[in-house]
């Protein structure tokens, strides 16, 4: 299909209403029709496995899927029919149902370096719940982040560092300060100076590269040495990189380590998990100051703690996290050919582990480029693919992959165009798609 005869008129009706009852038009930021080119921001009707259909009725391949969430795809059989079980059970009781007590022990079997779990809803909960702990058990004030990485908590110690930090005190935003990621000697410096402060390291333990040789390790020296407690954010890397986490895969045991996303497949969950030591002060059975860790009416719903156990057999029992690495080294393969075919191999790139890759779009002077950007979504709109990323999910196939393929080699054609007329405005349909933090609408 040509891109100017591509329209979605009900999504775009569909998208006008919500902005007219929800702040942005999305309850997740980086849902928001701004990420998508003007007018092609399709509104969901359905989806099942690794297709979404529109309100318009266009069907696409997805990737990203609930921004990496559901990672068996959507309507999973395993996991639906768990959660079915448990719904004419009841959902939320006065007391523990027995649920809480197997979700629990079951989560720990799949992640033997924590000792005891808490769980929650998002990922924002249990991330401020570790950030409150380290706080607490140290009796320090400063959190110490990785810089590098996008996104940690939607509370105020993590947003205050972005660009969208209007309404968060300025003591709240200096009690958080930045470390660079691989960089050990920096770490310390960092520590040195603000020695006997800083309550905690948080950083994903991996991202769009490998950790250098040695360098998880290294942090885990630095904070035993300093003091302070080391926090992995598991919630990408978690079943992704092994269904123990990056911790697992790489050797290294954090203090606390948080973990949600594909947990659910969808379902609303998270855990917070780690060294009893730390995680009792949250609990009774402790002579000190008592420490509100984790508190939430619906941390425990019966039926997200049921997915969360049917997606744990599932990715052990079908060897998933191979599947998915499998999945994203076709795709990654197949999408740096197809650049390469059509001359924009320097423009349009594929990095990241295999089964949690991403794009960039370079412009003409190979630096990163939200029109180009615009442009590529665009054709992969028009071409049935819906890919905010290139994360795979394992319900994907091979006719999957090879026809994203095809619509990549189709949207790089269109990308060397614009390279050689030095300008992708012709090819945009309108306004360029947009950074999530950015300090003006």
């Amino acid at each position: 299909m040509n891109d100017a005869d591509f329209s979605l008129p009900r999504s775009r009706e569909a998208n006008e209403r919500l902005h007219a009852v929800v702040p942005g038009g999305a309850h997740t930021y980086a849902k928001g029709d701004d990420q998508y080119p003007e007018n092609l921001a399709p509104v969901i009707s359905h989806g099942r496995g690794a297709h979404v259909w529109d309100v318009d009725g266009n069907r696409y391949v997805e990737y990203g899927s609930g921004l990496r969430s559901v990672s068996l795809g959507h309507a999973h059989p395993r996991v639906v029919e768990a959660v079915r079980r448990e719904l004419d059970r009841g959902s939320n009781f006065a007391r523990p149902s027995i649920i809480e007590l197997e979700a629990a022990e079951r989560f720990l079997e799949t992640v033997p370096t924590a000792e005891m779990v808490k769980f929650g809803k998002n990922g924002s909960d249990v991330t401020t719940a570790a950030v409150r702990l380290a706080r607490a058990v140290t009796g320090r004030p400063r959190v110490a982040i990785c810089g590098d990485q996008p996104f940690l908590s939607v509370d105020d110690w993590f947003i205050g560092t972005t660009p969208m930090s209007a309404g968060i005190p300025t003591a709240f935003r200096e009690l958080t300060v930045a470390f660079p990621y691989g960089d050990l000697a920096a770490t310390e410096e960092l520590l040195t100076r603000y020695q006997d402060e800083v309550a905690c390291l948080v950083l994903e333990p991996a991202g769009h590269t490998e950790p250098p040789p040695g360098y998880l390790a290294g942090l885990r020296e630095l904070a035993d040495r300093h003091g302070c407690v080391l926090v992995f954010d598991e919630m990408i890397t978690g079943f992704r990189w092994s269904e123990a986490g990056a911790q697992s895969l790489y050797g290294v045991v954090p203090d606390l380590s948080t973990f949600g996303k594909a947990l659910g497949n969808g379902f609303a969950v998270s855990a917070l998990a780690g060294r009893r030591e730390l995680m009792e002060r949250g609990g009774l059975r402790h002579a000190g100051e008592r420490v509100f860790l984790l508190s939430t009416t619906h941390g425990a719903e019966t039926h997200s703690l049921a997915a969360a156990m049917a997606v744990q057999a599932t990715y052990v029992e079908e060897g998933i996290t191979a599947r998915l690495h499998a999945l994203g080294e076709r795709l990654a393969a197949g999408v740096r050919e197809a650049a390469a075919g059509m001359g924009v191999a320097d423009h349009v790139l594929v990095h990241g582990r295999a089964s949690n890759l991403v794009f960039a779009t370079l412009d003409q002077d190979l630096r990163p480029s939200q029109p180009y950007r615009t442009l590529f979504l665009r054709r992969l709109l028009a071409g049935g693919v819906l890919a905010p990323s290139f994360v795979v999910s394992s319900a994907l196939d091979e006719a999957d992959i090879d026809h994203t393929v095809d619509v990549v080699a189709q949207a790089c054609a269109v990308y060397r165009k614009a390279l050689d007329a030095g300008d992708p405005t012709p090819w945009l349909g309108g306004r360029p798609v947009k950074p999530v933090f950015r300090r003006l609408s």
